[in-house]
């Protein structure tokens, strides 16, 4: 394919309205007084305890909603239904949520041991344990007694049970985590303490040694093992890894597969740290060690988040070159023949700067309004395309093989040298359970739905139309009330019917350049744009989206829309 000429008038900057430039969110900008060990004890205590039979946390598992449990204590498991897709066995069995802030169903499959809160349960258990057992804490006595829900608000009388008192030694943190252990604190309960050796009472400064120890022993497990930096809003990965959100966002920009276990990760390319903004309920941080972290050490949280800030306003504002020719999909090859001499430029930069990545743009030929960037001459969502092989030729032209990385959104654009470069923000899928929400709530919604029929979609055929079965417009159904992988196999079954009649687009050099018709529902709808003859003015409608289903929805009334031509292509060839 040749690349386009484009207008030679410069191109000033344009942009959507300015936004403040990315700051720490409220959830990294803690405040500056750590926990202390005396007086927060039972609120550092509660952080290693289980929300749900409040024992110190064993085996803690992390739910897709960031909240953390004992694996003991997951719900019991029932039989997800209406949901065909991803429909891997190990998210067909899932629960629902115990928090009362969520409540919705998680699958099983989403919810690993988290390896970061494990070790720092078990380092915090074996320090407190050791420390417990040195001369300078067992000196220190205390009784320590629950005060329930009932006793916080003055209202003693209406407890079920006694209050529960121990006389420990060890100092205030150290005697709280004890009662935990135990099993008589719950995890809603505050505690009172009353010293039993007068004239001894050094909890302060017990509690003040063992809390240096926890702060030590623990430190190098909240490194990020991305950045090696203390961890800035930590995402919890399916297999139990943590990470920092943006880390999380750099690895997936080149691979599904954890850096640690080198298991695939089940995370959608949905926490990019733009989208992340607005849509934190799809991939929530960590909630357990975002509290231990703002809580224990807030000055390092602080400082982190400030140089990562500085790296962020450091990047240069207009960083990717957008090449403005043809309609891309993400997962799927383009193949260019560069001439121009500002593309030959582009793509010997791209290659040259390490990343070999460019955005292709449509060009926007109808001057159609493109969002708050007014009328550009390009449509606002792209594909990023990674360069695979360069080939080139004596005069100095090129063919390039490239590959579509993933969807983008342009923010602002200029000029550089002749070609455009620009400031994008990626395009995210909807995390998986969201996905699976989608199907039940279209299934379920839609039970009882009436079908409506080709002439309710594109109007009534405007000549009479022969009895001969074979010229009748194609009925449309329902799409809602249809499983992902319904909508799949129509277009799968779409595909095969016009392979086996030997479509003129459906050759075997078609074959060759892009691979067979995708099994995989995420495939499916960029693969069969690629392939489609329609205009790419229709196709560039699946970019925005982010869900597979609606982009297979999308695909199949570009099928019923095909067949409804063809069904007047046999009508006119008759008369």
């Amino acid at each position: 394919m040749a690349s386009l000429p484009l207008n030679d008038t410069q191109l000033s900057l344009r942009s959507a309205p300015t936004k403040p430039p990315n700051s720490p969110t409220s959830s990294t900008t803690p405040s500056n007084t750590p926990l202390r060990a005396s007086t927060d004890a039972r609120q550092i205590v509660r952080l290693v305890q289980c929300p749900q039979c409040s024992y110190p946390l064993r085996e803690p598992v992390t739910l897709p909603c960031g909240n953390s449990l004992c694996k003991k204590c997951i719900p019991e498991l029932h039989l997800r239904e209406n949901i065909t897709y991803p429909a891997t066995a190990n998210r067909l069995q899932g629960f629902l949520c115990p928090f009362s802030a969520c409540r919705k169903e998680h699958a099983m499959g989403d919810c690993s041991v988290n390896v970061v809160l494990n070790n720092v349960m078990e380092l915090v258990r074996e320090a407190t344990e050791r420390y417990r057992n040195t001369a300078e804490a067992s000196e220190v006595l205390l009784q320590v007694e629950e005060r329930d829900k009932w006793s916080v608000a003055g209202v003693s009388f209406l407890r079920d049970a006694e209050a529960r008192v121990q006389v420990l030694r060890g100092g205030r943190l150290a005697s709280t985590y004890a009662m935990a252990e135990m099993g008589e604190l719950a995890y809603d309960s505050e505690v009172t303490y009353t010293v039993m050796s007068p004239g001894n009472d050094n909890s302060e400064v017990v509690d003040a040694a063992l809390l240096d120890q926890l702060k030590e022993i623990t430190r190098a497990e909240l490194d990020c093992q991305v950045c090696y930096g203390l961890f800035l809003e930590p995402l919890t990965t399916v297999c139990g890894h943590t990470f920092c959100r943006r880390c999380v966002h750099r690895v997936l920009d080149h691979t599904n597969i954890c850096p640690v276990c080198r298991r695939t990760m089940s995370i959608r390319p949905g926490i990019s740290a733009q989208w992340m903004e607005t849509n934190t309920q799809q991939s929530p941080s960590n909630t357990l060690l975002m509290k231990l972290l703002t809580g224990l050490c807030p000055e390092a949280v602080a400082e982190r988040a400030e140089v990562a800030q500085a790296e962020s306003t450091s990047v240069g504002e207009l960083d990717t070159p957008l090449f403005i020719c043809t309609l891309s999909c993400p997962t799927m090859p383009t193949f260019l023949f560069i001439f121009e001499p500002r593309y030959r430029l582009m793509i010997r930069r791209a290659v040259e700067n390490g990343n070999g990545n460019f955005g292709m743009l449509l060009p926007n030929r109808k001057g159609k309004a493109q969002g708050d960037l007014g009328v550009a001459p390009f449509y606002q969502y792209g594909t990023l395309l990674h360069i695979i092989d360069v080939r080139l030729l004596p005069d100095g032209r090129s063919m390039i093989e490239t590959v579509g990385v993933s969807r983008f959104r342009v923010l602002r654009y200029g000029e550089l040298d002749g070609y455009t470069i620009g400031k994008v923000e990626r395009i995210d899928d909807i995390s998986l359970a969201a996905e699976e929400a989608l199907e039940v709530t279209d299934i379920t919604s839609s039970s009882t739905a009436s079908n409506p029929t080709a002439e309710d979609h594109f109007g009534a055929p405007p000549y009479h139309v022969a009895s001969d079965s074979s010229l009748q417009p194609p009925i449309l159904r329902d799409f809602n009330s249809m499983s992902t992988q319904d909508l799949l196999k129509i277009g799968r079954a779409f595909v095969k019917k016009w392979q086996d009649s030997s479509a003129g687009w459906l050759t075997d050099r078609v074959y060759t350049a892009y691979g067979d018709c995708p099994e995989d529902p995420a495939l499916f709808p960029w693969w069969f744009a690629t392939v489609l003859p329609i205009d790419d003015y229709v196709k560039v409608d699946l970019l925005p989206s982010t869900s597979v289903r609606e982009r297979l929805k999308m695909c199949v009334e570009w099928m019923v829309q095909f067949e409804a031509t063809k069904w007047y292509a046999n009508l006119f060839s008759q008369t």
